[in-house]
């Protein structure tokens, strides 16, 4: 075997080519680090897996720049639908009235196209994927990581790199290497079937079949009559697609009341439910994400969302450590922010999977006397809606106790108000059309800086002295908006004519909100003077120093405001 001899790489080697490395890899880039994506496929991913794309992770496409050519791909989805033997028991919309979103619904588009969006994207800012290659071992030291990567044609390189994160799925050699285990069970063998299907069935819902003997569960594709079957019952026969599809055809037929067609499978596929998680993501110098750090049942298609948002919550940090602007503890929150998500996610994946699969041999007889008492009482049905929506939409998603969520003193007064350090900064996109304030901030959000938002308070010149100290030393890491009530020669300015946004935000008069590059609040409270913003940004591990000018590539989202309606 061949191999070349170590020499230095990038600053980080990102093991993994799926939408959790692109991801990593991408806000990596755009923030100026030198970033190199390697994967042992032969070439990118050609059949089906995941689907969905939720909520939370549309606002991430949206920052990341990536929303306007994802959202004319996929297909919405607001419903969810359920049948059992020619009866539709009940249809349930989505409600996101106490999660103020821009994106409320759910995403439908095949993970090929996913994957594809992210590479171009990522292509653009000078970052190929190395198809062929693959991590095969690595050695930790303090400060580098030594990799030793083969290619298929048995080649070997080896290289040195201050930073490893692997992406690399639920087999992943770094998550083995390091000896973090995967705890939990694996419970259902189910089988995904993609076929188009002749049954009109709407396709802005997902439909859940009761045949009496199991359920089918149907997704469907942006492409019309296409749609995604999961069985939880029957799985014999996989490597028989004209048996599989057959079978599917009378289970159709029988749940819907009506005979049913459906073509040939393009893709089949037998697969084990599996609960599992691991208790740290990080180990010194490398870092895993995504399916090599939990793995999740797809009853709510959770596996490529929380795996994308694994990601995003990663690569801002690491490049403030990389790019010097933040001292390495900024890496301990996410772990710390991470795996509690994993492990909640879990649970709510539990509970997908059992409603999904509805083993209850009384299930037939009960079903549509609790589902008709429901579609009877509205506020009943509203109140499921809302629940349901909450436990895979991951707009509920916070981290109060991060060690990056600045709580004291804690916000009085005023700023009771509005989201408190930990929770997301959102708005609906009625919000952002109605209110120049809200629009001008989700313009900022894209900004692959942290944002610093200030109110002048009754000595806006003491305020505007204080901004250009703060500019000056931390103004590579943090942009820094002054909120007024109109525009002014200041290009710190920030219009919010309303005062709506610092209504909704409690941002009171001589305050100041600190909002993170993933749009999470990280502090809030009065605006007190050098020592206390210095404070502040210290708190969270800004460090107001940087190693290298590096660029930063601020992606407007005006397209995805007109594309998403």
């Amino acid at each position: 075997m061949a191999e070349s001899p170590a020499g230095a790489g990038p600053d980080v080697l990102v093991a993994g080519a799926g939408p959790v490395g692109l991801t990593v890899a991408h806000e990596l880039a755009r923030r100026g680090v030198a970033v190199r994506v390697i994967d042992r496929a032969p070439g990118p991913a050609v059949t089906s897996r995941a689907l969905a794309v939720h909520a939370r992770t549309l606002e991430i496409c949206e920052q990341m720049g990536v929303l306007p050519s994802l959202l004319p791909r996929g297909r919405k989805v607001e419903h969810f639908t359920m049948h059992l033997r020619g009866r539709t028991l009940i249809r349930f919309d989505t409600d996101y009235s106490a999660m103020p979103t821009r994106h409320p619904f759910s995403l439908m588009v095949d993970q090929v196209v996913t994957e594809q969006v992210l590479r171009e994207r990522l292509s653009a800012l000078g970052v190929e994927v190395e198809w062929g290659l693959g991590l095969d071992s690595f050695d930790r030291y303090e400060d580098h990581v030594d990799a030793r990567l083969t290619r298929t044609d048995d080649s070997a390189e080896t290289l040195s790199v201050p930073w490893l994160v692997g992406t690399d799925g639920a087999h992943s050699t770094v998550r083995k290497s390091l000896g973090l285990r995967l705890v939990g069970d694996a419970t259902e063998t189910w089988l995904n079937a993609d076929a188009e299907i002749d049954a009109d069935l709407p396709a802005d819902s997902n439909h859940l079949l009761h045949t009496g003997a199991g359920t089918l569960l149907l997704v469907p594709f942006p492409e019309p009559a296409k749609w995604r079957v999961i069985d939880t019952q029957d799985i014999a026969d996989a490597d028989e697609p004209e048996v599989v599809r057959d079978r599917l055809a009378h289970k159709i037929s029988v749940a819907l009341g009506r005979p049913v067609k459906v073509s040939r499978p393009t893709w089949i596929s037998v697969f084990t439910v599996q609960q599992r998680m691991i208790t740290n993501m990080r180990v010194g110098r490398c870092l895993v994400a995504g399916d090599a750090a939990h793995v999740h049942s797809p009853a709510s298609g959770q596996g490529m969302n929380a795996g994308i948002q694994d990601g995003y919550n990663l690569a801002w940090k690491l490049a403030d450590v990389v790019r010097g602007l933040a001292e390495e503890r900024l890496l301990d929150s996410y772990s710390a922010e991470r795996v509690p998500i994993g492990e909640r996610l879990l649970g709510s994946t539990r509970l997908a999977t059992a409603l999904v699969t509805l083993r209850n041999a009384l299930g037939p007889y009960l079903l549509p006397v609790g589902l008709g008492t429901v579609n009877a009482v509205k506020p009943l049905k509203r109140k499921l809606e809302r629940k349901m929506i909450r436990g895979f939409c991951g707009l509920t998603i916070e981290y109060p106790t991060s060690p990056i969520s600045v709580t004291d003193p804690p916000p009085s007064g005023t700023y009771k108000r509005g989201p408190a350090p930990g929770q997301r900064v959102g708005c609906t996109a009625d919000d952002r059309r109605d209110h120049a304030g809200w629009d001008a901030l989700c313009e900022e959000l894209a900004d692959p800086r942290w944002t610093l938002l200030v109110t002048a308070g009754p000595d806006r010149s003491r305020t505007g002295d204080l901004l250009d100290r703060v500019e000056h030393r931390y103004g590579r890491a943090v942009s820094i908006r002054g909120v007024r009530d109109a525009p002014d020669d200041d290009t710190r300015s920030l219009p919010d004519p309303r005062r709506v946004l610092r209504r909704d935000l409690g941002l009171g008069e001589g305050g100041y909100l600190l909002i993170r590059p993933d749009g999470y609040l990280a502090a809030k409270g009065d605006l007190t003077g050098w020592d206390h913003v210095r404070h502040v940004l210290g708190s969270v591990g800004l460090t107001g120093a940087e190693r290298l000018p590096t660029p930063l590539v601020h992606t407007p989202v005006d397209e995805a405001r007109d594309q998403n309606g």
